[in-house]
């Protein structure tokens, strides 16, 4: 099974949504606790890569159509 750029697309995108629900979930009183900022913070840098994985697949799609 090969792993394309929509694969880590959705993937990621699972995993950006799983840690910002657990950021919500985990938020007290307050949203400046440790654990709250890490996990939106992980959630950030995976929505970050499923967009850069995403853009990696319309250059792809683009490129196999010039050919």
């Amino acid at each position: 099974m090969r792993i394309t750029p929509l694969r880590m697309v959705v993937f990621y995108s699972i995993m950006g949504i799983l840690f910002l629900y657990l950021a919500v979930v985990t938020k007290g009183e307050t949203i400046w606790q440790f654990h709250t900022i890490l996990f939106m913070l992980i959630a950030t840098f995976d929505f970050g890569v499923a967009i850069r994985a995403y853009l990696l697949h319309g250059k792809i799609k683009e490129m196999k159509k010039q050919k």
